[in-house]
């Protein structure tokens, strides 16, 4: 995720989902041994239970679906669990019903496993958890899908900031070049002339070494500003209004991503 205010949201949500304890009850009475609970405690040898249900969440959010995998006997409780990376999933459809046929789990283009669905139970080793998706019966929607737009509008006011740094915090411009002949006729920059100006403009000029320093130019040379300055554009509002809405839509507060 390159956006920094929709990483801090889905930390927030999965991190603070993961960390929530589970109780196994049967009726009022709480069960305080089970190989249930074993199960959640250490899903399996490489993950502890937060670190396992904090992945579950996150590909949850990133991409509204989120696969776990199921290892061991066919009935009965399994002895591992696992999270398949939802961009690694194809869902084979008959496209007839809203039941799929089977997951497939897809590395560099091959097929490395197939999981069936049973087409009457809808068991499977792979339990898929998907988000709503008013458009797609087998897919869900992600939040980044609705806050997309101010996603982009975030990247952009930041990306605007760095390369108007990088130019030396200066907005773009047009240097005019309008000399005469000796008998008044306008006359033209030559390749060789236009080429050593925009080296000499960069190397003077761009850089936030070179912040501030004042132009002088030479000869019948004029400077037009042709952009708006940040504060023209008001890119810290834009930003600010940008990170609420994606915040909104992911339902963490303002406060808590910044």
């Amino acid at each position: 995720v390159e956006n920094a205010i929709v990483y801090r949201c889905i930390n927030e949500i999965a991190m603070g989902a993961s960390s929530v304890p589970f109780k196994l009850m049967r009726g009022d009475q709480p069960i305080e041994e089970s190989p249930l609970l074993d199960l959640l405690q250490k899903p399996n040898p490489s993950m502890s239970q937060s670190e396992y249900f904090q992945k579950i969440i996150s590909y949850l959010l990133i991409s509204g679906n989120s696969y776990m995998l199921r290892v061991g006997p066919e009935t009965g409780l399994p002895t591992e669990l696992y999270c398949l990376r939802p961009d690694r999933i194809e869902i084979k459809t008959n496209k007839i019903g809203f039941m799929p046929i089977e997951y497939r789990y897809i590395i560099d283009g091959q097929i490395k496993a197939k999981y069936p669905i049973d087409q009457i139970t809808g068991q499977s080793e792979v339990k898929q958890i998907k988000m709503f998706n008013p458009t797609d019966d087998y897919l869900g929607q992600s939040p980044i899908m609705p806050a997309a737009a101010d996603i982009d509008q975030h990247n952009l006011g930041g990306k605007h900031n760095t390369h108007l740094l990088i130019n030396g915090a200066r907005p773009s411009g047009a240097v005019v070049y309008k000399p005469r002949d000796e008998v008044g006729a306008m006359t033209m920059l030559t390749d060789s002339q236009r080429e050593q100006l925009r080296q000499d403009l960069a190397s003077r000029f761009n850089g936030t070494k070179n912040s501030g320093r004042t132009m002088i130019l030479e000869g019948d040379f004029d400077y037009k500003e042709m952009g708006l300055s940040p504060k023209d554009m008001d890119f810290s509002v834009l930003k600010k209004m940008s990170a609420i809405d994606i915040g909104l839509c992911f339902g963490v507060p303002a406060q808590l991503v910044g």
